[in-house]
């Protein structure tokens, strides 16, 4: 098992940067396939971006690439987004989640993951 905690959300203006962390402790942080979904009010939760356990390869929705950057520190057992270029439709209450038994071409499903941490949330001002 594995236990997640968000923490460097918050009010950034439009243009803005700013950079989550996911610090994870329990079981080897290394084995696990990370990722981070945000949900917006009124609004399904939404895939953001993941990154492989091994080969660390990475995944981005379409409205987040070229802006945002997922990577992920193993010897820190911490998970990483930067966000740049944010916009007032980033905001949303972002969570990180790890899988443990990852599943090809399942990795922006939300069912997929096993652990998810209890969000931090990001607000773009216009």
């Amino acid at each position: 098992q594995v236990q997640l905690v968000e923490s460097g959300g918050g009010l950034v203006q439009h243009g803005g940067s700013l950079r989550l962390s996911c610090a994870a402790s329990g079981r080897s942080f290394s084995d696990y396939r990370m990722a981070w979904f945000r949900q917006a009010p009124g609004k399904e939760r939404e895939f953001v971006a993941a990154i492989e356990r091994r080969t660390h390869s990475t995944f981005y929705t379409d409205s987040v690439q070229g802006r945002f950057t997922i990577s992920r520190d193993n010897g820190k057992n911490t998970l990483y987004l930067q966000m740049n270029s944010l916009k007032p439709e980033d905001t949303a209450a972002y969570s990180c989640a790890a899988d443990r038994n990852p599943v090809y071409g399942r990795v922006r499903d939300a069912d997929e993951y096993d652990y998810w941490g209890q969000g931090t949330q990001v607000t773009v001002s216009s």
